[in-house]
């Protein structure tokens, strides 16, 4: 006989008390940039960057803005996979660029693509308010054990 239990999906993370749990909260460039986390588990990570402010001069989003939006939703997905006995740190990252965005807000879904015990990678796409891909990116970050990390 099989249990025919269903899995339990994972509890919801709390976005405030995850990031509060940070040493450096969201860090100083995402706070500068103005990226907010709105959901986030190990599968899967939103989050809003505002384009002005983060444009390059002629008044389009700034495409390393848009990886720093990946990175950050990758990043965060990856440490909630590697909590509590791993850190995640970024080791590959890369992005296309596939239309301009000049006005209010970006969103970005990072959704995993391979959750390991020692990397995981996610394709993030980003998104203007009209539901129009702006760029797609891929981010690989290494789970490193966490007494490698001492201040």
């Amino acid at each position: 006989m099989t249990d025919q239990t269903p899995l339990t999906p994972p509890a919801p993370i709390d976005v405030d008390s995850f990031i509060a749990a940070m040493p450096e909260g969201m860090g100083k460039l995402n706070e500068r940039m103005g990226i907010e986390i709105q959901e986030m588990s190990a599968e899967r990570v939103v989050g809003t960057m505002p384009v002005e402010g983060n444009t390059q001069p002629y008044g389009l989003l700034h495409g390393g803005a848009s990886v720093v939006l990946a990175e950050t939703l990758g990043s965060v997905g990856s440490g909630v996979h590697a909590h509590p006995d791993k850190f995640s740190v970024g080791v590959d990252i890369n992005a296309t660029h596939h239309r301009s965005a000049t006005s209010g807000t970006v969103t970005g879904v990072a959704t995993a693509v391979h959750l390991g015990r020692s990397s995981a990678t996610y394709e993030v796409v980003i998104s203007d308010e009209q539901g129009r891909r702006v760029c797609t990116s891929r981010i690989t970050c290494a789970l490193v054990p966490r007494e490698k990390f001492t201040r």
